[in-house]
């Protein structure tokens, strides 16, 4: 089994953080997650993060640190997801590879059906252990 290597941007705009909803046709369809994707081979994460936002929400991103490393199981798939703090920087997103994507504050992230990977995630944001 290999692992593969997952960013995600937790980009702030004030006081509330950018998600994004899987298209339907995708795998784990239709949840909430913080958007970001896939490592090329040899692709500097940061790097990599910045082309993922620009392939899904047309937008552009400040990539900043590390904010949260998550090791996951899905079945018989190891994800490793790097998330990075990510400043906003007023350019509108655009649905170009999600289904929709919503600006919610920590505690609004309660009311969306998040992936996984993306759980700890939202706990560590709204403070919980």
């Amino acid at each position: 089994m290999h692992i593969l290597v997952v960013t995600a941007a937790i980009i702030h705009r004030e006081d509330k953080i950018l998600i994004a909803q899987r298209k339907s046709s995708a795998e784990h369809g239709l949840k909430w997650e913080f958007p970001g994707g896939k490592l090329n081979y040899g692709e500097d994460p940061k790097d990599g993060l910045r082309r993922e936002i620009i392939e899904e929400l047309d937008m552009e991103i400040q990539v900043g640190d590390i904010f949260e490393v998550i090791s996951h199981h899905y079945g018989e798939r190891h994800i490793l997801l790097l998330c990075y703090h990510c400043g906003y920087l007023g350019q509108r997103p655009s649905t170009r590879d999600c289904q929709d994507f919503r600006w919610v504050t920590p505690a609004e992230m309660a009311q969306y059906d998040f992936s996984e990977a993306d759980v700890p995630v939202v706990k560590k944001l709204q403070g919980i252990k």
